[in-house]
């Protein structure tokens, strides 16, 4: 691959799901008047012709869509397959349960794909950015590997108490607690629509799970349990997409911030923080399992030995997972990837509407390669979350198309102007 001349840094829009659109570049007149931050230190804009950046044909559009497709899909079924397949003799079966081994092998193969990514997308001639440009910007980048590294382990131990579907459905909802965390924190008031679509989301998620069809024929006691089990499971998950929606609160602060840090600097620079952070627990894990912070995370399920002794004796016992983990974790690089790829050649309303359709076809694939049974309620369910998220991207693409249609109108106004 070559490295080729970009007109302007590959930057993360900001999410449609939770926060409304802006220009991810300064206008003209702004770019002329005013001073601008550079990666936390102020510089004033350097006179630059225009560059304008072709549009990008067909080819392009199924490389990204294909891309996304291809390394999601195949991220999320290997994903259900590490950690739903028994492994061993009949009655001495055992599960894959250590969600922070398997995340920092992740984050070794995104780390190291960022960096391969930050190089080939800097413009021929030009010095590669660093992935720290500013000390101010350590702090946030940490806050990212944190929270990042924290809502893992949750979403993995809700698995053995909720099924795959009913994790993938809610891990469709961070607009909830992003949302949560913009008006909480944030003082942040969103449009009437945001609340509508928040509405059709819980209601969806709830009607799913309480007609999981899971339903105890045998004593009260039972279904009681299960109903707890259950109820733990979606705490469980609600913590880890709190987690989520504070990652990318803080992704979008620092994009919005240090402008104009790039992502594949984020990916580069989040995944080997986050590396350092799973990997300071992993060494530390067989102390921790002795005192009471480990009991109070619950490390009995890595036994007395520590999560990194125990991960890599189960491979041991099992050599044949390792095809699963080390697939695992470059799916999850390449589509990161394909990520700031459609972001930098489309525009985050393809994107979006790439996602949305992305995990309604996980789920689909999680139906059909592990014979899932849904309910009719279910069914509704599902209907009522993606037919809230469809809804708000489609007005979100509207404004964003109205956005842009205004800036060409404005442009050409002032062109005709001089």
């Amino acid at each position: 691959m070559a490295r080729t001349k970009q007109a302007r840094p590959i930057e993360r829009q900001t999410s449609s799901e939770y926060v409304s659109h802006q220009s991810p570049t300064l206008s003209a007149k702004r770019q002329h008047d005013v001073a601008h931050q550079s990666n936390g230190a102020v510089t004033k804009p350097a006179q630059a012709p225009i560059i304008t950046k072709q549009d990008a044909g067909a080819t392009q559009l199924v490389i990204a869509v294909a891309g996304i497709y291809g390394s999601f899909l195949t991220w999320a079924y290997l994903q259900e397959k590490l950690t739903t397949t028994p492994h061993g003799p009949p009655g001495k079966t055992e599960l894959f349960k250590y969600p922070v081994f398997l995340n920092t092998i992740q984050s070794l193969f995104a780390a190291t794909t960022g960096a391969m990514y930050l190089w080939f997308s800097t413009p021929k001639g030009s010095s590669v950015p660093p992935i720290i440009p500013s000390s101010r910007i350590l702090m946030p980048l940490l806050l990212v590997a944190l929270t990042s590294s924290l809502a893992s382990p949750f979403g993995y131990a809700s698995l053995a108490h909720i099924d795959y579907i009913t994790f993938l459905l809610a891990k469709s909802c961070k607009l909830l607690p992003v949302m949560f965390l913009h008006i909480t924190v944030f003082r942040k008031r969103y449009p009437l629509y945001k609340y509508m679509v928040v509405a059709a989301v819980t209601a969806g998620v709830a009607v799913f799970t309480l007609h999981s069809g899971k339903k105890s024929k045998g004593h009260g006691s039972s279904s009681a349990a299960t109903e707890r089990n259950s109820a733990w499971g979606l705490l469980l998950l609600g913590i880890n997409l709190l987690f989520d929606g504070l990652t990318n609160s803080t992704q979008d602060y620092i994009f919005g911030a240090f402008q104009p840090y790039s992502g594949p600097q984020m990916m580069c620079a989040n995944n080997l923080m986050s590396m350092a952070v799973m990997a300071t627990y992993l060494v530390l894990s067989p102390w921790l399992v002795h005192t009471g912070i480990g009991e109070w995370l619950g490390m009995d399920i890595a036994g007395s030995a520590g999560e990194l002794e125990d991960a890599l004796a189960f491979m041991a016992r099992y050599p044949s997972v390792w095809s699963d983990i080390l697939g695992f974790a470059a799916c999850g690089a390449i589509g990161q990837v394909f990520i700031f790829y459609t972001l930098s050649t489309f525009s985050s309303v393809l994107l979006v509407t790439v996602t949305v359709t992305r995990k309604m076809f996980t789920m689909m694939l999680s139906v059909v390669a592990f014979g899932h049974r849904l309910t009719q309620m279910q069914v509704l369910g599902v209907g009522l979350v993606f037919g809230g998220i469809g809804a708000e991207a489609a007005i979100a693409r509207r404004e964003k198309i109205a956005k842009e249609e205004a800036k060409r109108a404005a442009k050409a106004q002032a062109a005709k102007a001089q």
